[in-house]
C-alpha cells in the first residue's frame, strides 16, 4: 500500500517508513514563536537544557511579534524587550517587529515543500498550502524543540477533501472551508491530516490555498495540506525563492478517508456565533444589523482579500456607525496593496486601515468590540469573547460579504449589491 504525503513528510524527518499510527521521533526543519508563546517556551526550553543553553540551531528559529505589536502596554513592552535580548543572546536573526503576522512571514520567506514545521501557535497549519507538514505545539512542546530540533509526533491518519465543481461569483476558499468544517463539525478531523483535493483546489491561488489550511485546525486537524504543484512554484519564485527539491505527493493507492464537496451553486457562507462550525448560506443571515467589519488576519489579510473587497467599496462609503477596520497581513501584502491604490480607497471609504498585525482578531490589543456589538470579521474564529466582550457576536465570512456589509451596515449578500 501507498503513503499520504503527511506520511511521506513524517518519512523523511524521521528516517524511517512510517504509517498512520506509528509514534516517531522526529527532525524539525522550522520552528516559529511569537510574542504571546515565546514567554513560555523559552521558560520550558530554559528549565529543559539549563538557563545559559543554545538553541539547537538559531537559523531555524524564527520570532515574530504580530500580536500586542508595537506593545499596546507597558508589561507587553517588558515582554518584548525579553525576547529581543534572547534573541540577540542567541544569534536568533529571523525575528521581526511588526513585519506582519507570524504565519504570512513564515510562508513569505521560510517554509518550502516537504518541511516538517512546528510553531506555537495553532494555526501554524497553515503552511500546508505550500505542501509542507506544519502543526501548532504547545510551550513545553516547543521548550523542547528549541533545545533538541527534534520533537515526538503520532503518525495521524489523512482525510483527503475532494472538491468539485464551479465556485460561483463571490465564492472563495474561506467558503470552502467554511462549508467543509460546518459538514463535519469541530471535532469531525481530530488529529488527522486534512488533505484537500480536486478540481476546485488545483485552480484556486495560493491564497485561497492558504486560508484553507489555515483553517484546518477548526475541524480539529492535525494539519492541512494541499499537494504542491505548478501553483506552488510560482508562489515561491514570486516571493524570490527556487524550488529545487522534490515536490512529495501521496500515492494513489494510500490510506485515505474520502470525503467529497460539490460546490456548485453554493452561496458564500457564514459562520454564526458561537462556534466555527455552526455555518449557514448568507441568504439564512442577511440583515442582521453590524456595528464592525474586521477585514485581514492570517486569514484573510493577503492582497487578494484586500483588493476583492476593494473593487466593492470603490466609491462607496462605510455606512453610518460601522467601524470598518482593514489589516493587511504583512509588510508585503500591505506594499503591493498600497501601490495599486487600495488603501487609498479603503481610506476614501471611512476605513481605518492599520499596520500588519493580528489587530482585534484574538481580542487581546486594538479594535475590540463591546458588549452586546456584533463584528462581522475575515478572520478564523467567533468564540466568545474572541474579539473583546464575551457579550459581543462575531460572525466569519469571506471579503466579498465583509465589504458589501460594511456599505451597508448589515450582513450583505454581495451579489445583490
Amino acid at each position: 500500500m501507498g503513503s499520504t504525503i503527511a506520511e511521506k513528510i513524517l518519512s523523511k524527518a524521521s528516517g524511517k517508513n512510517v504509517k498512520a499510527g506509528d509514534f516517531v521521533f522526529a527532525n524539525i526543519d522550522l520552528a516559529m514563536i511569537h510574542d504571546i508563546t515565546a514567554p513560555l517556551a523559552i521558560k520550558a526550553f530554559q528549565e529543559i537544557a539549563g538557563e545559559k543553553a543554545k538553541v539547537w540551531d538559531p537559523k531555524k528559529v524564527i520570532m515574530a511579534f504580530d500580536h500586542q505589536a508595537p506593545a499596546d502596554s507597558v508589561k507587553s513592552a517588558e515582554n518584548q524587550k525579553m525576547l529581543r535580548n534572547f534573541a540577540n543572546e542567541q544569534g536568533i536573526l529571523n525575528y521581526d517587529i511588526c513585519g506582519g503576522i507570524a504565519h504570512q512571514i513564515m510562508v513569505e520567506n521560510h517554509v518550502e515543500p516537504g518541511m516538517l514545521v512546528v510553531g506555537a501557535d495553532s494555526h501554524t497549519c497553515m503552511y500546508g498550502a505550500l505542501g509542507a507538514f506544519a502543526t501548532g505545539i504547545g510551550s513545553t512542546d516547543m521548550g523542547c524543540v528549541l533545545a533538541t530540533g527534534k520533537l515526538w509526533f503520532k503518525v495521524p491518519e489523512s482525510i483527503r477533501f475532494e472538491i468539485f465543481g464551479k465556485l460561483e461569483k463571490y465564492v472563495y476558499g474561506k467558503d470552502i472551508v467554511l462549508r467543509i468544517i460546518g459538514n463535519v463539525g469541530a471535532e469531525g478531523a481530530n488529529y488527522k491530516a486534512c488533505i484537500f483535493s480536486g478540481d476546485v483546489v488545483k485552480k484556486l491561488s495560493m491564497a485561497d490555498r492558504l486560508t484553507m489550511c489555515n483553517m484546518a485546525i477548526e475541524m480539529g486537524g492535525k494539519t492541512g495540506i494541499v499537494e504542491p504543484d505548478k501553483v506552488t512554484l510560482r508562489f515561491l519564485k514570486e516571493m524570490g525563492r527556487e524550488f529545487k527539491g522534490e515536490l512529495l505527493k501521496s500515492d494513489e493507492d494510500a490510506n485515505f478517508e474520502r470525503m467529497e464537496l460539490e460546490v456548485s451553486g453554493m452561496e458564500p457562507q457564514v459562520a454564526i456565533p458561537h462556534r466555527v462550525d455552526n455555518v449557514v448560506g448568507i441568504s439564512k443571515v442577511k440583515g442582521v444589523k453590524v456595528d464592525q467589519v474586521f477585514i485581514g488576519s492570517c486569514t484573510n489579510g493577503r492582497y487578494e482579500d484586500l483588493k476583492i473587497s476593494a473593487e466593492i467599496l470603490k466609491g462607496e462609503r462605510v455606512a453610518k456607525g460601522v467601524r470598518l477596520i482593514v489589516i493587511p497581513a504583512s509588510r508585503r501584502e500591505y506594499m503591493r496593496a498600497l501601490k495599486d491604490g487600495l488603501i487609498e480607497t479603503f481610506v476614501e471609504a471611512g476605513a481605518i486601515v492599520e499596520f500588519p498585525s493580528c489587530g482585534p482578531c484574538m481580542g487581546g490589543s486594538f479594535g475590540l468590540i463591546a458588549s452586546g456589538e456584533v463584528s462581522v470579521s475575515t478572520s478564523n474564529r467567533n468564540f466568545v469573547g474572541r474579539q473583546g466582550s464575551p457579550e459581543g457576536k462575531i460572525y466569519l465570512v469571506n471579503p466579498a460579504v465583509a465589504a458589501a456589509t460594511a456599505i451597508y451596515g448589515v450582513l450583505t449578500d454581495p451579489r445583490e449589491i
